[in-house]
């Protein structure tokens, strides 16, 4: 039997899925077709989706239904397909799940523009989410997720309608520009407390922007609620590569941005678009570690938090900086200008390091200072340099200097 949805928030940070665009399209689903339809016209290739996100370690997966309402669907002819597509989409979504992983009932927005702004006054709009939500709910799903809003009144409508059919858990996610502010201007100190205020579960952001801008925004929602906060950016912005867009943010970057967002009272991290399974498994892999290491600090309110980012660290005692000369027998020659001799030697190809190692010995026994090992020579594949260090410092007893090349890294890399 599955942990109820809130008490797994209570004990750990959750992986919600990626992309199912992205997916969908590499898998040779045309953009000018509605995703959606494939709930029923194709539910085995919706559901290799599903699949694939779980055994990346996914804990939650989110439906295949963003566009599933009547305006959207209404474009292509459907409308009167929805709620088979949308109950169809969560039935797919559970068997992937199974017991692994939560289901979420995923509602974008309508499509139009509703009241001020537009002729769709809120009750109408209600009707449409109310529909959704309902045969969303006659799927099984275990939590909503409504996502990519802009407007706030929309996602209050949409809140509304949730909470008139279903007590389910309800993730509230705006999408924002890069200065974090929605596109009509509303900044994260607003529109945080307002969805707090409607009845959210969690509140967040998602789409629109890559890693860094979004952890920017977190950082003030954080500051501006109690709530716990879900984060799902995209990976990157898309970026013109001969005709193609091209998401550039790799899994492991991502994954790092995963570890400084749960520092701020993020208890969901995913990803958007542009994400795959292996971003999925990078994230999951990043909040493993963060729960062993102690990162992850459950029950701490987002303004606590950022209180307690902003308290100055205390006062660390450090000792005596070790002289230079004293670090090493060849920092102690350079200190004191005398000519030191450094001799080169490759990493085998193989794990075979004897030779190596006897080689090392022997420049030592000739006065050689230090041996130099190189990596990447000729981006052919070698022994890793910094094992091959280690292995000569212990067996030869010389020192090494590791030769790195920085054309495939940064210092961070380093």
């Amino acid at each position: 039997m599955q942990q109820p949805f809130i008490e797994a928030l209570d004990n750990r940070v959750l992986v919600c899925d990626g992309a199912m665009g992205t997916m969908l399209y590499a898998k040779g689903v045309f953009i000018n077709k509605s995703f959606e339809s494939l709930n029923v016209t194709q539910p085995d290739l919706v559901g290799e989706v599903h699949q694939e996100y779980v055994r990346a370690g996914a804990d939650i997966v989110e439906t295949n239904t963003f566009g599933a309402n009547r305006i959207k669907l209404g474009s292509f002819g459907i409308a009167d397909k929805l709620h088979a597509i949308n109950e169809q989409g969560a039935r797919i979504a559970r068997h992937a799940a199974r017991e692994s992983a939560y289901v979420a009932g995923s509602i974008g927005p309508l499509g139009i523009r509703i009241e001020p702004w537009g002729k769709t006054g809120i009750d109408e709009a209600q009707i449409y989410f109310r529909e959704q939500a309902q045969a969303l709910a006659d799927g099984g799903v275990d939590l909503y997720i409504l996502e990519t809003f802009r407007d706030l009144n929309e996602i209050g409508a949409a809140i509304d309608a949730v909470r008139s059919v279903s007590d389910l858990p309800i993730i509230a996610q705006m999408t924002t520009e890069e200065d974090g502010s929605t596109l009509d201007g509303t900044p994260p100190e607003r529109f945080a407390p307002d969805l707090e205020r409607r009845g959210a579960t969690l509140i967040g952001v998602n789409c629109s922007v890559g890693p860094a801008p979004m952890l920017e925004t977190i950082e003030r929602m954080a500051a501006a609620t109690k709530l716990r906060l879900a984060a799902q950016p995209n990976a990157g912005k898309p970026r013109d590569v001969e005709g193609r867009n091209i998401y550039l943010c790799s899994p492991e970057y991502m994954a790092s941005y995963a570890r400084r967002f749960i520092l701020h009272n993020v208890r969901v991290v995913g990803g958007c678009c542009g994400t795959t399974p292996e971003h999925i498994r990078q994230i999951k892999m990043a909040v493993r570690a963060a729960r062993a290491n102690g990162t992850e600090r459950p029950g701490v309110s987002g303004s606590e938090r950022a209180r307690s980012a902003r308290a100055p660290a205390p006062n660390i005692v450090h000792g005596p900086p070790v002289p230079r000369e004293r670090k090493s027998r060849l920092a102690h020659a350079m200190t004191h200008g005398r000519f030191v001799v450094q001799v080169e030697l490759l990493p085998p190809r193989g794990y075979q390091t004897e030779l190596v190692i006897e080689r090392a010995r022997a420049l030592k026994i000739r006065g050689v200072d230090a041996v130099n090992i190189p990596d990447g020579m000729r981006a052919g594949a070698r022994i890793s340099a910094l094992s091959l260090a280690v292995l000569v410092e212990q067996q030869a007893g010389i020192e090494t200097v590791l030769h790195y090349s920085c054309r495939d890294r940064n210092l961070l890399g380093i």
